[in-house]
């Protein structure tokens, strides 16, 4: 692979993690910035190898997608926690397996796809974020 397409494809990965990581950040939660933007940098990286050895004899690139998606959803059972009965962490664990999910657009060169996944993660972090966050505090009030 050309060394230029390398570097666009690495890039956009991580512009697209970096983006998805600052609605975390900005709701101070542990999986922010740096992680979101590594894990799509690294799961980008791991399918650009993959795709070198495309066409070779017995050799499936298919199978490195996978193990990205069972490895992230380890990295993400971490962030999962139970606190005085109330589950925490999901949300950033479902977003850091769906930075892992943008950097494998990235890496396959799924530019389109990338923008608007990027964006339906952000809609849906923000937007039902926010209306999450209302629905708690009218809870609490009528508690």
């Amino acid at each position: 692979m050309d060394w230029t397409l390398f570097a666009i494809r690495v890039s956009l990965a991580t512009i697209a993690g970096l983006i998805i990581g600052l609605e975390r950040e900005i709701q101070g939660k542990e999986a922010g910035l740096k992680t979101n933007a590594l894990v799509s940098l690294g799961s980008a990286i791991f399918i650009l190898m993959s795709v070198e050895f495309q066409g070779e004899k017995y050799v499936d690139i298919t199978r490195v997608l996978g193990q990205i998606v069972v490895g992230i959803g380890f990295i993400g059972a971490g962030t999962i926690l139970e606190r005085k009965n109330k589950v925490k962490g999901l949300t950033t664990a479902a977003t850091v397996w769906c930075s892992a999910a943008v950097g494998c657009l990235a890496g396959f060169g799924m530019y389109t796809e990338l923008g608007i996944v990027s964006g339906i993660i952000l809609i849906i972090n923000m937007v039902f974020g926010y209306i999450e966050h209302k629905m708690i505090k009218k809870k609490k009030k009528e508690s």
